[in-house]
């Protein structure tokens, strides 16, 4: 194990978050907001602790699998740590516990929140929290990777840390050097955002609103600077456009990088694009049907119906309507969807279309196996056969997310005593980075009333989920820390 090279990347990533702390503060100065200590404190804290840990570079600059997972595992919990000390210094969330809770929900783009009255915060710190969403959706390695010169040989090093921040099946690099890679990824995220601050400003939407609305979209994150959510703007301009920026942010990255570059045939032929698509449409039908006896009208219908669906498959979490109170069969999709999540390489969560593809071709796979046992069944994707350990990880990451997610809400049952519905639920908001779920955690009320300890247990879990759980699960692995 380098710890040395490892400490060096999250003494870089420490003074990275330091640095992007610098906006909120201005935005808190902007609208006449004593920030100073609560904003100073951490980035001067940030900027020292990360110079010291990267005052002399490491001779041996060797980054293996086990280096990347390490190295992501513990800057995103020290990260997580650092950005909530904004909150606790300004008083607007006192415990650590709960700004802890947070900001994990922030930068994993989960979208969970403690607080009961989000209005009250001041603009710098409503700010902050938004933005954590933003950094949070490409990943902060990735950003730093992105900024950061390299050589060819360091490039090839750094793609286990991109491998183990990236959500997805897969992660290869777009061009030749990782360095570029991450430009790439970060620039499409960069004018997506703006499009949508664009068009929001355009609807009339205040400037400050436009962006941190634009950021938890752009991130798939959800958190709102009003307590209803969406739902306060009232505007059907702004859900469809808030809607469909969600969908386009759900889309893999690498597909807008084919058709950037004019390779547009190519990047429609995505057998998982198609599905996520068709999800989108299908899911969005049968509730827009669902509740027409609520709306009374085709429109609102529609409406509601594919905000939501859009909200809940690309793991964004906004609300336009308590859907808690819609019937049986709607919340039922919204559940399934809530599993399934967005296409592998996208700014969202969940098991990802991909997998879910896989899994499918699976099963089916061994069930003509059983019924012709010399037969020879290739799993094929957009007419290309899968790596055998492609599928192999695919199955090992079902397994291990099913046995997280039983084990997560029998401890969070047995803590809180609460009904299946509301446990039940927020494992799964938690898990697949969500936000809303039903119950005493649906999408008018918070996570305020649990105890600190199921608060702890849920933020392992947004960090699983957003981490695709192998990089935190390690952590925890003795055989992690030898050096053989």
């Amino acid at each position: 194990m380098n710890y040395k090279m490892i400490a060096y990347i999250i003494g870089q990533l420490v003074r990275v978050e330091g640095i992007l702390m610098i906006p909120s503060f201005i935005v808190g100065l902007i609208y006449g907001e004593n920030v100073y200590a609560a904003f100073l404190i951490p980035i001067l804290g940030s900027v020292i602790l990360g110079t010291l840990l990267t005052f002399k570079k490491p001779e041996n600059t060797s980054i293996f699998a086990k280096e990347g997972f390490v190295t992501v595992g513990l800057s995103w919990i020290l990260l997580s740590f650092i950005g909530a000390l904004p909150f606790v210094i300004d008083g607007c969330i006192p415990s650590i516990v709960d700004a802890f809770f947070e900001t994990v929900s922030g930068f994993t783009t989960t979208g969970a929140s403690i607080l009961q009255d989000v209005e009250i915060l001041g603009y710098g710190v409503l700010f902050w929290r938004s933005f954590t969403h933003w950094i949070g959706g490409m990943g902060v390695l990735v950003f730093v990777l992105a900024i950061l010169p390299q050589t060819d040989t360091r490039s090839v090093k750094l793609m286990h840390v991109m491998r183990a921040e990236v959500p997805g099946p897969k992660v290869g690099k777009l061009v030749s050097k990782i360095g570029h890679t991450a430009r790439i990824m970060y620039g499409l995220y960069i004018v997506l955002t703006f499009i949508e601050v664009a068009l929001l400003l355009f609807g009339g939407m205040p400037l400050f609103d436009s962006l941190v609305n634009s950021f938890g979209t752009a991130g798939t994150g959800g958190f709102a600077i009003k307590n209803i959510s969406i739902a306060a703007y009232d505007s059907a301009y702004f859900d469809y456009v808030i809607g469909i920026f969600m969908v386009l942010f759900g889309v893999n990255f690498n597909l807008y990088y084919l058709i950037a570059i004019g390779h547009f045939a190519q990047a429609l032929k995505s057998e998982e694009l198609r599905w996520y698509l068709a999800i989108v449409a299908g899911s969005t039908a049968i509730i827009a049907i669902d509740i027409y006896s609520i709306f009374g009208n085709i429109a609102d219908s529609v409406r509601y119906s594919f905000f939501q669906v859009a909200s809940i498959i690309t793991t964004t979490g906004f609300a336009t309507y308590n859907f808690d109170e819609w019937p049986a069969l709607s919340k039922i999709v919204l559940i399934m969807l809530m599993f399934c999540g967005a296409c592998a390489g996208s700014t969202g969560g969940g098991i990802k279309v991909g997998r879910i593809i896989l899994l499918i071709k699976t099963g089916l796979r061994e069930i003509k196996y059983m019924l012709h046992s010399r037969a020879v069944v290739a799993i094929r994707m957009e007419d290309k056969p899968v790596e055998r350990d492609v599928i192999r990880g695919a199955t090992s990451f079902f397994i291990v997310y099913i046995m997280l997610f039983t084990v997560s809400i029998f401890f969070i049952e047995m803590a809180e005593e609460c009904d299946l519905v509301t446990g039940f639920t927020a494992v799964t908001a938690c898990l697949n980075n969500i936000g809303p779920g039903l119950g005493m955690v649906g999408p008018i009320a918070n996570c305020s009333w649990m105890s600190d300890i199921s608060k702890l247990i849920l933020s392992f879990n947004m960090l699983a989920g957003r981490l695709e759980i192998f990089p935190i699960l390690l952590l925890f692995a003795p055989s992690t820390w030898r050096n053989r």
